[in-house]
């Protein structure tokens, strides 16, 4: 029998003999380890902000104290593009923390409250600053500090935010929060008050290209949210006596869910810009409930006016009215009106295509058939549902019951995490020995470097302080594009049967491994009682000090069509595998590098990745929730025998690259993993053989609740977009496909938005939209 570290032995059994009931929270106990080997000499990476000064004793003015425990260690603030050399998480103790200014996180910053007391940040009286956090301040500048569509790897959790101690009738902000990709909101309250004329709005975003949220609890306000980004998912929201629950300022499609709206005058105002210059693209909303609320969703929409043509999209389904005179208002009058007790089963407006068009949609339509194993009362952990026949959710665990000593650190374990010294055997034994033993796996940061598989077995629980990241290198066992091994493989043989629950950490390559498999999912958790998943897990391909694919090595070159054998960074982001069922994906980015995040001007770099996310799930279910997938060269997703599949605002991006060289360069075709040949393409197209971003195979039961399919760039430059010619064609359903629903499809850049089997459905031209170009409801 292998020998076991001595001191994993010592953590086994100090949490065996201390198994009672915590009294704080166990981030607060842990022995804090992080390791950030690109940063300063003494470098700490968690910081409590009571040793920088905080009191939280409700009168002690804390907004210094908590803005030095920010920034110390000359972090990446004002003036800082991005970095992600020094990564902070941010804790807060439970008690009241007065704020005067508003706390500023830097770059890569985790606001983190004790999840079983979470604290109150207090606005006083005399409180000046845009929110009591300002995720991206202005500093003086028409422009906010960080480009908001590259603010990525951030969080905020478990915390009150207090605002009414500021005068009612002056405006205030409770979190300013313009961010994009990998960056989330959880278990936040705002509280604001409820007197006539009050002016305060809890959440404000003016811009992004986000982004998930979950669990936020509103409470009075003018405004419960005041929110404009790209794209966004966020779910299970709660308003309770706000004016209007939530504004949407602008968009281009943002999907809510698990809505609950009471006692409001307005739910979700989508009006921006009035009918002739709507601002708002598509809003999707499901699985919610508006309670004595006078308006649930106002809109801007009149037919043969509005400007554009497919603005102001709308999709319901699934909406429990009580006590809702109106339940869509429009400045033609109350298009869809409610009563005492009503349920809204389907409705939408905009373009429709069933599964040809387009033609109008205004009114109520077939909704999904939605399959049991998708749904909360299928699954025995489920998220409470406020609403019959809700689909399945559970919000990222905290382990909130559980002691400090039941965390077993992979740096005293004998990780290094330094990004040279080869720790994989030093992770395997700790995940191994913590999921015997029934602990759970942390992280602490590091870049940690593995030269073979890491095997996830079922009932392993792993999570990351500020976003770890575990890296496929060394100089044989990931470079084969012909031979793909996985850097994590979750669930040893096909099929296996558990769960296994992984949160906050990154799966990223050193240099050149052409076959690496980031993820491999194996696991069949379809018969457990407990449901795992993976949360705020993101891979990273290229981009970042340590990767060793940066601006000095795979600078961009738009004259040369040549690949630089040294950038291709990964065979495959991640890989849902036949047997694999019952998979649950919330807030997972998947992003091959478009920029360097450490170089000062976010210089373009051309890295190579093959294959995004690619599942084969034949049994189902799997839901993606909040996900995205950038820049891979043959597909940002792909589906193949799939079934029982839900998307929740799906965003990609295609290479920027491309057409320079075209998507079967580096990689081939490889028909053991379905991949697109593009024999179909005329070779004097070459926009044709570009990225698909979504490509459906001999799939069931595909059902889609929001996507974004973005083509920015032709070869790095951008003049393709206003006549939607930078790609030819972005999604593709194939083969014997079935049920494939798709509400508020949004594709920018291409030229067509939709074909079937080498046949375009929808055309771009047919469907202009704010930026984007939309159909509102396909039904295959």
């Amino acid at each position: 029998m292998k020998s076991v570290s001595p001191s994993l032995v010592l953590l086994a059994l100090l949490g065996y003999f201390t198994a009672a009931i915590p009294a704080t929270f166990w981030m607060e106990e842990v022995a804090h380890q992080g390791f950030a080997p690109y940063a300063e000499d003494g470098y700490v990476v968690f910081r409590n902000v009571k040793d920088y000064g905080a009191k939280g004793d409700g009168v002690t003015d804390d907004s210094d104290a908590i803005n030095a425990a920010i920034s110390d260690g000359n972090r990446c603030g004002q003036g800082c593009q991005s970095s992600t050399t020094t990564p902070a998480v941010v804790y807060f103790p439970a008690g009241t923390y007065v704020l005067s200014t508003s706390i500023l996180p830097a770059y890569m910053t985790l606001l983190i409250g004790d999840a079983n007391s979470p604290p109150t940040l207090k606005a006083a009286s005399s409180f000046t600053g845009l929110g009591l956090i300002d995720g991206d301040p202005y500093y003086n500048s028409p422009d906010p500090n960080w480009l908001s569509t590259n603010l990525f790897y951030r969080q905020i959790r478990n915390f009150v935010i207090d605002t009414t101690a500021i005068d009612a009738a002056t405006l205030a902000y409770g979190i300013h929060w313009p961010t994009a990709q990998a960056t989330s909101l959880q278990n936040v309250k705002f509280v604001m008050p409820t007197t006539a004329g009050v002016a305060h709005i809890g959440l404000f975003i003016e811009s992004g290209s986000g982004g998930f949220m979950t669990d936020l609890t509103f409470e009075g306000g003018a405004i419960g949210a005041s929110l404009g980004n790209q794209q966004f998912t966020m779910r299970n929201l709660a308003f309770d006596s706000c004016v209007t629950a939530i504004n949407q300022l602008w968009d281009w499609g943002w999907t809510y869910y698990g809505l609950d709206i009471k006692n409001c005058v307005v739910g979700l105002n989508i009006s921006s810009g009035g009918s002739s210059a709507q601002s708002v693209g598509s809003i999707t909303v499901f699985d919610s409930a508006f309670t004595s609320v006078n308006v649930a969703v106002v809109s801007a929409y009149v037919p043969n006016v509005s400007q554009p043509t497919t603005a102001g999209s709308i999709i319901l389904e699934n909406i429990v009215a009580n006590q809702v005179p109106v339940i869509v208002q429009t400045p033609d009058g109350n298009l869809l009106t409610g009563g005492a007790a009503v349920t809204v089963a389907a409705w939408g407006q905009g373009h429709q295509y069933i599964p040809n068009g387009p033609t109008s949609l205004q009114g109520g339509f077939n909704g999904n058939e939605r399959p049991s194993s998708l749904l909360a009362s299928g699954n025995p952990v489920a998220a409470a549902a406020g609403v019959p026949g809700s689909y399945y959710a559970r919000a990222k665990p905290q382990y909130e019951t559980l002691r400090a000593c039941h965390f077993m650190s992979a740096r005293a374990a004998g990780a290094k995490g330094d990004g040279v010294t080869d720790d994989t055997a030093a992770l395997q034994e700790v995940i191994n020995f913590a999921t015997r033993t029934g602990n759970v796996v942390y992280i602490d940061y590091g870049l940690y470097l593995v030269t073979s598989t890491l095997t996830i077995p079922p009932g392993a629980r792993i999570v990351g302080e500020a976003y770890p990241v575990i890296m496929a290198g060394g100089d044989s066992f990931f470079k084969s594009d012909s031979n793909p091994q996985p850097l994590l493989q979750v669930g040893a043989t096909s099929g296996e049967q558990g769960t296994v629950e992984l949160s906050d950490f990154v799966l990223a390559t050193q240099g050149a491994q052409a076959g690496a498999i980031l993820i491999q999912w194996n696991l069949d958790a379809s018969a457990s009682s407990n449901l795992g998943g993976l949360w705020d897990v993101h891979t990273r391909v290229g981009g970042f000090a340590g990767s060793k694919l940066q601006v000095a090595q795979c600078l961009k070159n738009p004259q040369s069509s040549t690949v630089n054998t040294e950038c291709i960074g990964a065979f495959m982001s991640m890989h849902i595998t036949e047997a694999a069922a019952a998979v649950y994906a919330e807030n997972v980015w998947i992003w091959t590098a478009d920029h360097d995040m450490d170089d000062w001007n976010n210089t373009q770099i051309s890295i190579y990745a093959g294959r995004g996310l690619y599942v084969e799930s034949s049994a189902g279910p799997v839901w993606l929730v909040g996900t995205a997938a950038e820049h891979h060269t043959l597909y940002q997703y792909q589906f193949a025998a799939a079934r029982d599949v839900f998307m929740g605002q799906v965003q990609t991006e295609t290479p920027y690259f491309q057409p320079n060289p075209v998507a079967t360069v580096p990689f081939e075709a490889n028909a053991t993993y379905n991949d697109p040949d593009f024999s179909g393409c005329d070779s004097n197209d070459a926009t044709c053989a570009m990225a698909w971003g979504i490509r459906i195979l001999n799939s069931d039961t595909i059902l889609v609740y929001g996507i974004g399919l973005y083509s920015f760039f032709s070869n790095y430059a951008q003049t393709c977009i206003p006549g939607r010619s930078c790609q030819a064609r972005i999604a593709s359903i194939e083969g014997s496909s079935t049920t494939v629903n798709i509400y508020n499809l949004n594709t920018i850049g291409a030229t067509s938005m939709l074909d079937k089997d080498g046949t375009s459905l929808a055309s771009a031209a047919d469907n202009e939209n704010v930026y984007p170009d939309t159909v509102a409801l396909f039904q295959s």
